[in-house]
């Protein structure tokens, strides 16, 4: 698919039965569809985005998005024309080689959409500021601070310098980070009116009562991932969000490397940020109080027994000499674990007897 023209291809068995293109239209893809008796049909995820998919679903015609990725070619392959690749995917689909992608409705991509320009608008804000930082260190003047505060946008109100085309482009550094943070600003705000009252306001406050999650990463995590329970278990999601360890094993030969990270890095981004707040000791401030009050003692009695089992992963990895940027991903990946059981609701497993050789055998105490 592309903006102007869609290659289509048919085929019925391992025959291939037509081939024509058309104009990037939906109603023309379709009409092209249903006289070449298409019943089954899928494309490559692209800047073209899911319209297409949902416009086909609704029309009655099964359409599917596919991850470029997992498209097989072969080795030394360099011829790629629009018409070899749609017979690839054809045939590929057809024989059921290919794993369709989800496709968010119409509301959740609007979500998406949001977090993701919140996100854009985190980039520009720290390449104007390190733009500005560079200007004032080339004229002889170092920021105060470390971090951006208060006291540096003071001191940056305080800055004069004698040529006028510097104090020209210095005004313009500071009014470009002016309004990227009114823009972050007004989608932040945006972002919490979604999670109080959008459709997903129930999951984003399960989420908020895990410790290091709060409006801004439970929205995330639910405008990048959508529907939780289509993975099957904890490990289905940690592997999706590519936080589990590569791997190339033959025979008695065994060997592990660093996670894979295939899938979403935003998420993947999220984890590791919210794994960082697992280093001290579980505490009940008022900010977690906050946000577990009114949710249902299901909810909470996870996200205790989430913050009290991470906090003892750190520690043992700790004791062991492990590196902390090792430490920290390997938490993250059990809170992933955590969170797919707080979005589906799974059930609370009872604590295990103190006598783990034989469970129907009294505690034994000491006098």
């Amino acid at each position: 698919m592309h903006k102007v023209s869609t290659r289509i291809a048919a085929v019925r068995g391992d025959r291939l039965v037509g081939e024509v293109s058309v104009a990037s239209q939906v109603e023309v893809v379709e009409a092209a569809l249903r006289r070449l008796g298409v019943e089954a049909c899928c494309y490559e995820a692209g800047p073209t985005g899911f319209g297409l998919a949902r416009y086909l679903n609704e029309a009655g015609l099964s359409c599917r998005v596919v991850a470029p990725g997992l498209v097989w070619r072969r080795p030394g392959d360099r011829v790629k024309t629009d018409p070899r690749d749609a017979r690839r995917l054809a045939a590929q689909y057809a024989g059921g080689m290919l794993d369709a992608i989800f496709v968010p409705d119409v509301e959740q991509e609007g979500l998406r959409d949001l977090v993701r320009a919140r996100e854009d608008a985190r980039h520009d804000r720290s390449r104007t500021r390190l733009r500005l930082m560079a200007f004032v260190l080339r004229h002889g003047r170092v920021m105060p601070s470390r971090s951006w505060c208060g006291q540096r946008r003071s001191w940056l109100g305080q800055q004069r310098f004698d040529q006028q085309g510097a104090q020209a482009a210095f005004d313009d550094y500071v009014t470009a980070i002016d309004v990227v943070d009114r823009r972050i600003e007004l989608l932040e705000r945006q972002i919490a009116e979604q999670a109080q009252s959008g459709s997903h306001a129930e999951l984003v406050a399960r989420l908020r009562c895990l410790r290091g999650i709060d409006t801004l990463s439970a929205v995330g995590m639910v405008a990048e991932i959508g529907d939780f329970d289509r993975f099957a278990t904890a490990e289905q999601f940690m592997s999706f969000v590519g936080l589990v360890p590569s791997e190339r094993s033959s025979g008695e030969c065994q060997r592990r490397g660093s996670i894979t990270k295939p899938g979403n890095d935003h998420v993947r981004r999220l984890l590791i940020e919210a794994a960082w707040n697992n280093r001290g000791r579980p505490t009940t401030s008022w900010g977690i109080q906050r946000r577990r009050r009114d949710q249902p003692p299901l909810a909470v009695e996870r996200a205790i027994r989430a913050e009290q089992r991470l906090h003892r992963r750190w520690q043992r990895l700790r004791a062991r000499g492990k590196d902390e940027r090792t430490i920290v991903v390997a938490v993250a990946r059990e809170l992933a674990g955590f969170i797919w059981a707080q979005a589906t609701q799974q059930p609370i497993t009872p604590p295990q007897p103190a006598n783990r050789a034989d469970p129907t055998l009294p505690r034994l105490t000491t006098p």
